[in-house]
């Protein structure tokens, strides 16, 4: 697969003075979007997202991309501050399930973003950028909202991971959104404000952070899209609706049909479209980077019915360290990217040293970052086999993850699962799909890596279950 790199034009010069030449900053991230669920990634998926493989296509779709937690507050604090999210604090969604019944008990975490932390927001509205937050936040009740973190303007971020009210459809009972007419769709609402809002930038350069609420639950068909896909769904092969396989406690779909589901890919990928064609019609296409992507994998594994998605050929879906629920869509396009694919290891939390790079500012005095720029891999000695990602769920989960860890090492992954004392090893260039666990026919191997995990979590700080 051919690297890529960054070769930033000569006629930009962003470092040295980011007040007069800084370049703008979008950051779709959407809500539950599985790897397979776009097309750039998957050809044959049933749902269609012209748009996001347009800008895959003008920009580097990392193939191997990962959310830094199988569920969304983790994750979106790492988006936030760059951190991993044991060093955060946050390690389950927020408030989170914790069970009582279970042979377990999950450590308790923080249920708002920390105030001492330095947001991306923060850092970009003290170099002059005007910042705004579009959709889901999910980090904080009431004082520790977007507002409260660095954002100029907030719409529809509070405290709630998921639509309430009607859900998708008004009254919305979102206290930072007001109800639109009645049969307004929340996925188009929000495209609309976030391109009033590019309207009303006046001179400074702007921070917009796109974090959709679709495609998580409720699965609410939008009506502009949703006779297409119905039609679309009589005209295939229907295939074994019952397609499905036993993870665990769990059961994993295993095929894509879901129209409504469908639908909600389809009013996200037309708001992708939208924005950037407003970014367009206002002449910064030259000055704007996009990056693209999800804060964990699709919902495709519940206890035993429910689940809207499929991610074959990956194992599991949100909730699980198998890489259904933690490998992501990940593009970056901008001004001075090369077009390509990469197969680096990228992160959630490589978002925040990323944007500082190409905005040309520095990190404060012994301010700790876990992600890294993935500017870096212009340098050819660094390559995805350098790197080690981790990842820490300690927690249940509703689609019947059970406690556990995981790390990735170049192609070898490794899970521990705690509730049944097991070890699982994976090598990814051969088995993508996590059927043969190699952890008895490579002993070693195993061993060293665990040892590796358990080291990173003394290092980090990480918090283990105990039993009940």
């Amino acid at each position: 697969m051919r690297k890529f790199s960054f070769a930033l034009l000569i006629g930009f010069v962003f470092f040295g003075c980011a007040k007069e030449s800084s370049p703008n900053f979008v950051v779709f991230l959407v809500d539950d979007l599985g790897w397979a669920d776009v097309g750039c990634n998957n050809p044959e998926t049933f749902y269609e997202t012209p748009n996001v493989d347009i800008m895959a296509s003008e920009g580097v779709r990392f193939t191997d991309a990962y959310a830094s937690c199988p569920v969304c507050s983790p994750t979106r604090a790492s988006i936030m501050t760059g951190k991993h999210p044991v060093r955060v604090g946050i390690t389950d969604w927020i408030p989170g399930a914790d069970p009582k019944n279970r042979k377990l008990r999950g450590p308790q975490d923080l249920h708002a973003l920390p105030f001492e932390e330095i947001t991306l927001a923060e850092v970009l509205k003290e170099e002059g950028y005007s910042t705004c937050h579009v959709g889901k936040w999910h980090l904080g009740e009431e004082g520790s909202w977007p507002e409260n973190h660095g954002f100029d303007v907030n719409i529809g971020g509070w405290s709630k991971g998921s639509p309430r009210g009607a859900g998708y459809y008004v009254p919305y009972k979102n206290p930072r959104l007001t109800d639109g007419p009645e049969g307004e769709f929340l996925t188009q609402r929000l495209t609309r404000e976030a391109v009033e809002y590019l309207d009303s930038i006046q001179d400074s350069p702007f921070f917009l952070y796109f974090a959709f609420y679709t495609v998580h639950t409720p699965i609410q068909a939008s009506v502009s899209h949703i006779e297409y896909f119905k039609q679309k769904l009589a005209t295939l092969n229907p295939g074994d609706k019952s397609s499905q396989r036993t993870e665990h406690e769990g059961v994993s779909k295993l095929i894509q049909d879901n129209p409504a589901y469908a639908s909600m890919v389809a009013a996200m990928d037309e708001a992708v479209g939208k924005v950037t064609q407003k970014i367009k019609d206002l002449g910064l296409e030259d000055e704007t980077y996009y990056i693209f992507t999800s804060d964990n994998g699709g919902l495709s594994t519940l206890k035993n019915k429910g689940y809207p998605t499929s991610n074959l050929p990956l194992r599991a879906g949100k909730g699980w360290c198998y890489e259904g629920g933690i490998r992501v869509p990940f593009i970056i396009q901008g001004p001075g990217i090369e077009s390509g694919i990469s197969n680096d290891l990228v992160i959630s939390m490589d978002i925040y040293p990323t944007i500082l790079e190409l905005a040309g500012i520095d990190l404060r005095p012994n301010q700790l970052i876990d992600g890294r720029s993935i500017m870096a891999f212009t340098n050819e000695t660094i390559h995805e086999s350098t790197r080690t990602l981790y990842w820490h769920y300690p927690h249940y989960h509703g689609s019947m993850w059970t406690p556990g860890a995981a790390m990735r090492q170049g192609d070898w992954k490794l899970i521990e699962f705690y509730e049944y004392d097991k070890v699982e090893l994976y090598n990814l260039a051969n088995d993508i799909g996590e059927m043969h666990n190699l952890a008895d026919s490579l002993p070693d191997k195993t061993q060293d890596l665990l040892k590796q995990l358990h080291s990173w979590q003394n290092e980090s700080g990480a918090k283990l279950p105990v039993l009940n």
